[in-house]
């Protein structure tokens, strides 16, 4: 059976994944570290110490092929393609080959800029829309898991 792990850090969908989540039965893992504190969220919670990318790395170090993992870090999401898991974004962005590598090269173009003292925007004020595109985009993820274990 498929598991939902989130990249909990920041999350601000975090309660739809996991009302969504129970409707279809799936269990959901949040992954943070110490700085946040989840409590009846209806989820396993997992926290690790702080420190550079400590959540990332016991996130990817959980995941098996076929898990779906919800994170905005597009590291995250390729270390996560690596391993076959399916990664979505906050904003409903189902990550895979196609899109990883430029997503990681605009990631790595913004890291150079901010190092130089060049300001990007930031990010803007979330939306009902855009929590409504994730419920969308992650609700045809996981009709699409079940779907596929009807027909085995």
């Amino acid at each position: 059976m498929s598991r939902v792990y989130i990249d909990a850090d920041g999350c601000p969908v975090i309660r739809n994944a996991v009302r969504i989540c129970s409707e279809y039965g799936i269990p959901v893992t949040l992954v943070c570290d110490t700085s946040h504190s989840f409590r009846d969220i209806g989820a396993e919670v997992i926290t690790v110490g702080k420190g550079a990318d400590s959540a990332d790395l016991k996130l990817v170090n959980l995941i098996n092929a076929g898990d779906i993992v919800i994170t905005q870090d597009y590291g995250l999401a390729a270390m996560c393609l690596a391993r076959s898991g399916i990664c979505i974004s906050q904003d409903g962005l189902v990550y895979d080959s196609s899109n990883i590598d430029s997503l990681l090269l605009s990631r790595h173009i913004a890291k150079k800029v901010r190092r130089s003292g060049g300001r990007l925007k930031g990010p803007h004020k979330r939306t009902q829309q855009e929590d409504k595109r994730f419920e969308t985009a992650f609700e045809v993820i996981l009709k699409s898991l079940t779907n596929n274990k009807e027909r085995r």
